[in-house]
């Protein structure tokens, strides 16, 4: 006899109306965990308090109906900046090159007196109506997921609270590590705080989750003995969100980007290898759907006769797949930052269910670019190489063939949540092994 679902208490700070990759990976998990024989409550900030970068009421379609979610109030450090929420800036004031003396301050304050982030102001609201959650439901399994790495240190303490639950510790990013942790300019004392947090929740927890091989070895680095209880679990995509979309190619060759771009994101040769085949007299439209500073936007040349660049604010999720679905090529650029190995963003996965020529600019050793090895892409450069991008761009243009079959269904939500189910079983065995 199958036995009965047992509830799993999911705590994490993004959620709908949040917008943005890290609400996807829950609200997927979420859908598809039924089927697997667990049943997902919710643990999630109410929207009146929460610091959301973006938002995507659309995704609100995207709750089941019968889920339990659970809302609680925050105190948002992130109004001491600027009470106009659309200003929070992404990745906590790292996105952008704000080189004002308030931006200077701000990203300093952020550094040194938000360990480990500002939405911390959650904490103690979550942590209290967990801890009812978990009595009035026996509740036996927690996940926390960040960022905001914050919400880690909620399963902290419930750990120490309820010694007998089990607990999964899911870092989506890089802690300590993350490309744009400098620009917080951190002190000797803020760096060994946060450092001190990180290991903490690594040695803790039941069982730490990430998205990668590259951010599993440097998480395995840190803490002794950490190997045998890390579980990689990718992103993906969700099959249903491609239903009813008939991909398409535009009559003049168009590249589409979606996501963040800021500094970090070298894409001057990009530029220039456009430029090149605008004057040899192929027309090239670029699209980008997302935030894009204003200085990132004056690196590209104004329309022209043989190519226009678009920037589209950001969208809503079921209109940034429609983006992706309906362009010639795809562009993805890998922040260019010491630990940039380790990212594997959650777009990735979506550009890879379009089966659309994609274009990588990135490290070549990381797991972004052995996934697209893996699953049968050509088009990888270094960010430097002007020439092999434009060979690579009028290749796909005159229709020759960049892409062998690969192996994307393996990362469809639904196969990804089986894997997820059996990590939860496996919790209650001596030690947990990766899948």
């Amino acid at each position: 006899m199958r036995p009965a679902p047992e509830k799993v208490l999911i705590i994490t700070y993004y959620w709908p109306p949040s917008g943005g990759a890290g609400v996807q990976r829950w609200l997927k998990f979420t859908k598809y965990l039924p089927s697997s024989g667990w049943i997902p409550v919710i643990l999630t900030v109410k929207p009146e308090y929460a610091a959301y970068p973006s938002r995507d009421p659309s995704l609100y379609g995207e709750i089941p109906l019968d889920v339990e979610i659970h809302r609680t109030k925050a105190t948002n450090f992130f109004a001491l900046y600027d009470r106009d929420q659309s200003k929070i800036p992404h990745a906590g004031f790292a996105a952008g090159a704000d080189r004002s003396l308030k931006g200077r301050i701000s990203r300093f304050i952020r550094g040194n007196f938000f360990i480990p982030d500002p939405r911390r102001g959650w904490n103690r609201y979550a942590f209290r109506k967990a801890r009812a959650l978990i009595r009035e439901e026996n509740i036996r399994f927690i996940i926390t997921t960040s960022p905001p790495h914050s919400t880690q240190l909620i399963g902290r303490r419930l750990k120490r609270r309820f010694p007998a639950i089990k607990w999964v510790a899911d870092l989506r990013d890089p802690w300590t590590d993350i490309y744009y942790y400098d620009m917080f300019n951190p002190s000797f004392i803020a760096r060994m705080a946060d450092n001190a947090m990180e290991k903490s929740v690594l040695t803790k927890s039941d069982a730490v989750m990430t998205v990668g091989q590259t951010l599993a070895s440097m998480l395995e680095s840190k803490v002794d003995a950490v190997r045998e209880k890390i579980f990689i679990l990718p992103n993906g995509y969700d099959e249903e969100d491609f239903e009813g979309i008939v991909p398409s190619v535009p009559e003049i060759f168009t590249i589409t980007y979606v996501g963040t771009l800021s500094p970090s994101y070298p894409v001057n040769s990009f530029i220039v290898a456009v430029n090149e085949i605008r004057k040899s007299g192929l027309a090239v439209n670029l699209r980008f759907v997302g935030s894009v500073p204003d200085e990132i936007r004056a690196l590209f040349p104004p329309d022209e006769e043989n190519g226009t660049t678009e920037f589209i604010k950001y969208c809503e999720h079921p209109e940034a797949i429609r983006q992706i679905m309906s362009t010639s090529m795809l562009l993805l650029v890998i922040p260019d930052h010491p630990s940039n190995r380790a990212i594997l963003t959650g777009k990735i996965f979506e550009y890879l269910a379009t089966e659309k020529p994609l274009l990588f600019l990135g490290p070549a050793d990381g797991d972004a670019a052995q996934l697209l090895v893996k699953c049968g892409y050509q088009g990888l450069y270094d960010y430097n190489d002007a020439e092999g991008i434009k060979e690579f761009i009028l290749k796909v243009a005159g229709g020759i063939p960049v892409r062998r079959s690969g192996h994307h269904l393996e990362y469809s939500r639904r196969a990804l949540t089986g894997h997820l189910s059996g990590l939860l079983n496996s919790l209650d065995k001596p030690t947990v092994n990766q899948l």
